[in-house]
């Protein structure tokens, strides 16, 4: 049932980001290009998801544990390191240069476009890479 109830989830959250058209790059581009051609649409689709966020958040974490989990996974630290402000830049920067983040990007893996597939293989690839490093 759980993995029914996350596979759900992921259809929703996916339909929600191609909806919204943060799966279009031009786009999302545009969004982050405020000094230039600047596209203010996605800025209302993610400020309605923060809203969201902000009027519920508090009703959840009243709750005991989530629904399908027996515990919340919240971070454990407040502290801000190098790797997190790496990891922050890069993810920044991978965005800034396609477009893609990497949900958006596994949404628009159903356009069949070969430039998504090989974003996604890049970033399965750091994401491998960077556990490595980690382990070590």
């Amino acid at each position: 049932m759980r993995n029914i109830v996350g596979l759900l989830c992921g259809l929703v959250f996916g339909v929600g980001l191609a909806a919204s058209g943060i799966t279009d790059t031009a786009k999302t581009l545009g969004l982050l290009d405020v000094l230039g051609n600047w596209i203010p649409d996605l800025a209302f689709a993610i400020g309605a998801a923060a809203c969201v966020i902000l009027l519920t958040f508090s009703f959840i974490m009243r709750r005991e544990n989530p629904l399908m989990s027996p515990r919340f996974l919240l971070p454990t630290t407040k502290f801000i390191n190098g790797r997190l402000v790496g990891g922050a830049a890069i993810y920044g920067i991978g965005w800034g240069l396609y477009g893609y983040f990497p949900s958006s990007a596994m949404s628009s893996l159903v356009y069949q476009d070969w430039k998504t597939a090989i974003f996604l293989a890049a970033m399965l690839i750091g994401m491998t890479l960077a556990n490595k490093i980690k382990e070590n």
